[in-house]
């Protein structure tokens, strides 16, 4: 969007978010009435010059799809509407306003924008960092890895950060799911919930999970535990990572691997004290893969190893990409190297990219054929 694009005069910028009280149980009926109201306020507008819109939260008024159509149509408007529900989920979004609309996912913060909100970013390529500024980003990595990027939680102190990522899981749950599919075993799904997020990185094998729970006195049905994880997975608390296979039924019959949409909520929900920067790692690199819209599966070889992830990105370009935040024992690090060579054969296109947590981690190996570099170097666009 130019620059003349973005500077709209007041006029003609509206801005309503019907979580305000004033707005509480709006009917669909009195969303025509803001809009005659407006234009008794500013005739001069109507049909001449463009009028942006900004609906948030409108999903609480039920129907608004209908009404944000007719303006589409009768009016020459620009409508954004926003919501931080799983309602508002892009392919339900595109349905309701039938193919009118382009969806964009709101994230937490990236590690570069972690970076801009504290006025760190960096302007120039690692190459030139000083040994100053290197390590300061390292820092600056490890506290990402460990708070997370919600906006929100950037700098409160642990415990309260803890606390307000617990809350916003429990909104969720309640909200997108429970409210939303009329879910009664409650107690269940707050338990499946925990434990993919203890567990980040991990296979997930619903009939474990059915049994665990079932030793745990929750009555669930394995179709229903099916149906739960995938309303939280629209909920945008967990990625799910496929087989990598063209194959449908071997994708099917392959268990996924589960990510939390934020490394922040690794921590705020295990209390076992384990530093857990490997899984906070992965879950990085993974939620960075969707931001940059790749199409995201993990790779078995025939030789019995895996592959975190395969991305194949909007342009074609494909990467390898296996995650090692230590690599300094020697057995861990021909694991990774073995995996990548044997994966490598199998997808001779995608570039093959070893990820460590630090630059000493990248100083410690050495490969002919794969490149290795730290993952914040990664992140940071250095090798994009």
């Amino acid at each position: 969007m130019d620059a003349q694009r973005t500077q709209v005069p007041p006029e003609r910028a509206v801005y309503l978010s019907f979580d305000d009280d004033r707005l509480a149980e709006l009917q669909l009926a009195q969303l025509g009435f803001l809009l005659e109201e407006y234009f008794r306020r500013h005739p001069e507008l109507r049909g001449r010059e463009p009028v942006h819109w900004f609906l948030d939260e409108i999903q609480l008024v039920s129907g608004w799809e209908r009404f944000v159509r007719r303006l589409l149509d009768s009016e020459r408007m620009e409508i954004v509407v926003s919501g931080s529900s799983a309602r508002m989920l892009s392919r339900e979004v595109h349905t309701s306003l039938r193919g009118r609309g382009l969806a964009t996912v709101i994230r937490p913060f990236s590690f570069r924008e972690f970076l801009r909100h504290r006025g760190e970013e960096p302007a120039d390529h690692p190459r030139t960092w000083t040994a100053r500024t290197r390590s300061a980003i390292e820092k600056r990595f490890r506290e990402f890895l460990l708070h997370g990027g919600f906006p929100e939680v950037q700098g409160l102190p642990l415990a309260l950060g803890v606390e307000l990522l617990q809350g916003y899981v429990d909104t969720v749950l309640f909200r997108d799911v429970i409210e939303r599919y009329g879910i009664s075993q409650v107690a269940a799904l707050r338990w499946l919930v925990r434990h993919c997020l203890r567990a980040p990185a991990g296979h997930m094998s619903v009939h474990r999970l059915h049994q665990d729970l079932k030793s745990q006195g929750h009555g669930v049905a394995k179709d229903a535990l099916h149906m739960m994880l995938g309303h939280v997975i629209d909920g945008f608390l967990l990625g799910a990572v496929p087989l990598a296979t063209d194959s449908e039924r071997q994708r099917n019959s392959n268990s996924r691997k589960l990510y939390p949409a934020d490394p922040g909520l690794i921590r705020a929900f295990d209390a076992s004290g384990r530093s857990n920067v490997g899984h906070a790692l992965e879950t990085c690199v993974f939620n960075e893969l969707e931001r940059r819209g790749a199409e995201v599966g993990y790779v078995k070889t025939e030789g019995g190893s895996e592959v975190d992830f395969l991305a194949r990105y909007p342009d074609g370009a494909q990467e390898l990409i296996q995650v090692c935040a230590d690599p300094a024992d020697d057995r861990t690090r021909t694991r990774e190297l073995r995996a990548l060579t044997e994966a490598a054969v199998l997808h001779p296109r995608a570039r093959p990219l070893l990820l460590v947590l630090d630059r000493d981690g990248v100083a410690s190996l050495t490969h002919e054929t794969f490149q290795i570099t730290a993952a914040y170097e990664w992140m940071l666009g250095a090798w994009a």
